[in-house]
């Protein structure tokens, strides 16, 4: 249903699931257990997942901050998407990948759900893709001593509101990685 007509394949996204970035996170090993779980049943239905990869002041490139999470490992062949903003199409070539790839519809999992992740499926959706988030395959750290709800609630929150999306010709929503089946 993506108002990319030319563009039928399916893609996994990952994004920054990076020591720095999910280090105290909510429920860390779950999600990046989850996350392991997509990217196997990706590779197993050879759907091309994009790896995405933030760096900035705080997450310098090269540091051990800035690395994958060791129980994660991108393959030689998948891409690698270098971003410095919270919306991974942002100064990137991802659309570039992704048009190579005749992808439409990207199904999202990583970190922080209240920055990178929110901005990406927003930008995703803006951009004309479908856009299905990973419900149980995000993450956040606790930003409650600055306003935020604790990381539980802004996942829940993020969860509730990306379902009920829509706009002409494209469509959004959330599954659990339990019910994920690329075809």
């Amino acid at each position: 249903m993506t108002t990319l007509s030319d563009r039928p394949n399916t893609a996994l996204m990952v994004i920054d699931v990076q020591n720095g970035v999910v280090e105290g996170a909510h429920e860390r090993d779950s999600v990046v257990a989850k996350i392991a779980e997509l990217v196997d049943k990706a590779r197993a239905a050879a759907v091309p997942i994009i790896w995405v990869q933030h760096s900035d002041a705080e997450l310098e490139r090269g540091s051990e901050a800035w690395q994958y999470v060791p129980e994660l490992f991108r393959a030689e062949h998948e891409p690698l998407v270098h971003k410095s903003y919270g919306d991974s199409f942002e100064a990137t070539d991802l659309e570039d990948v992704l048009a190579a790839a005749g992808v439409g519809r990207i199904l999202v999992a990583g970190a922080q759900t209240d920055e990178c992740i929110r901005s990406t499926i927003h930008g995703a959706f803006v951009r004309g893709y479908d856009v299905t988030l990973v419900g149980d395959a995000h993450t956040t750290e606790d930003l409650s001593a600055w306003g935020a709800p604790p990381p539980e609630l802004v996942i829940a929150h993020t969860n509730l509101y990306w379902q009920n999306q829509s706009a002409p010709g494209r469509a959004a929503g959330v599954v659990a990685t339990n019910t994920v089946m690329f075809d």
